[in-house]
């Protein structure tokens, strides 16, 4: 698993770092009992403050997304990944919702926007 930080990201690290975790737990990147990184080479790998890491997995732990282990680090716990994945779909949802809202006021049509995401979609594959 790949953590990447984006500085013109509207998110601050610490949710980038979260959100990462999570899209890589509903794709199976990582499995149940995986050990994660420690805070404090996570902090160096990325070059963040120690504290925005700490926060990140506090975030996780109190989520139930990781769990420690005292003086061993932190890792993956069980997960239901239907219900990540279903928060997951409302996060995409709402982010859908005000990009049709923009697409609207540009004065495209449906097609148009189904359009585009068709070959935007191909050419992630």
């Amino acid at each position: 698993m790949k953590i990447l930080i984006s500085n013109t990201s509207n998110l601050a690290i610490y949710e980038q770092i979260v959100r990462q975790i999570k899209d890589a737990v509903i794709a199976k990147e990582v499995q149940e009992g995986e050990m994660l990184p420690s805070i404090r080479s996570l902090a160096k790998d990325l070059q963040i403050s120690v504290i925005t890491t700490k926060r990140a997995y506090e975030e996780l732990e109190k989520e139930g997304l990781i769990y420690s282990v005292a003086g061993k680090g932190f890792y993956i716990a069980k997960q239901n990944t239907n219900m990540l994945r279903e928060k997951k779909i409302q996060i995409l949802e709402e982010e859908l919702r005000k990009l049709t809202v923009e697409w609207r006021q540009a004065g495209l049509s449906k097609e148009d926007m189904t359009d585009y995401i068709g070959v935007l979609f191909e050419d992630v594959l």
